[in-house]
């Protein structure tokens, strides 16, 4: 049986983690959430005052204190940096509204490409993103991009920051994810946009298990086939 490897991109809040985790689940595959490394330096620069002159000063901090994935008791995925659990400090506001100018940063970029190309490398594993098909797994088997209404997208995002405690305003919401929108294909480095050969999926209205039963039957197919 052939291990794939299988790219889900998509703008903020189309849906790219919930699906992943639960098709990487079904089908016994490692998933890598690539947006909380992003997150995670983004975490470094605000908390140690950082702006976008202070790379060298984040990559050092992320060498310090290297970003790593753990198994909850729940089943749930943690993640550290060093030594500290930032599951939930990464998934704030203020972290969501600055992740954007992180990420652009081609240095950051370049190093956390690195790794999760590393990480990669075996197959059998499943990463979502903005530009996993595009630059960090340009040749997987499977690339999927997802899309959704702003409306839709808003919506989703406002029931998750309920449900995890985080005031949230739909209206103000609706403005961010349009705003991120712009920010993220917009950016010189690695712009976000449809692979070539990616299925582009849209979204809304559908449930999530709808969209994860159409990711994992093109998935078994490839798998299949070997």
């Amino acid at each position: 049986m052939k291990a794939i490897r299988i790219a889900i991109d998509g703008p903020a809040s189309s849906g790219k983690s919930t699906v992943a985790k639960i098709v990487a689940k079904n089908l016994g595959y490692t998933y890598l959430d690539t947006g909380a490394m992003y997150r995670s330096a983004t975490y470094i620069a605000l908390k140690n005052h950082y702006s976008a002159s202070d790379v060298t000063a984040i990559l050092n901090q992320l060498s310090e204190h290297p970003i790593s994935f753990k198994k909850g008791s729940d089943g749930s995925q943690l993640v550290f940096l060093g030594n500290q659990d930032v599951t939930l400090a990464i998934r704030q506001n203020d972290v969501t509204n600055n992740v954007s100018w992180v990420s652009a940063l081609a240095e950051i970029r370049e190093e956390l490409v690195k790794q999760q190309q590393r990480i990669a490398k075996d197959g059998a594993i499943i990463m979502d993103g903005r530009d996993i098909g595009t630059v960090v797994l340009p040749d997987a088997e499977l690339k999927i991009f997802l899309i959704a209404s702003v409306d839709e997208r808003a919506q989703r995002r406002y029931k998750e920051n309920l449900e995890k405690g985080i005031e949230t305003d739909l209206e103000l919401l609706k403005k961010e994810i349009e705003a991120r929108d712009y920010k993220d294909s917009h950016r010189a480095v690695s712009p976000l946009k449809a692979a070539e050969d990616a299925i582009v999926f849209d979204t809304t209205g559908i449930g999530i298990e709808g969209v994860v039963n159409f990711i994992q039957e093109k998935a078994e197919k490839l798998i299949d086939m070997a």
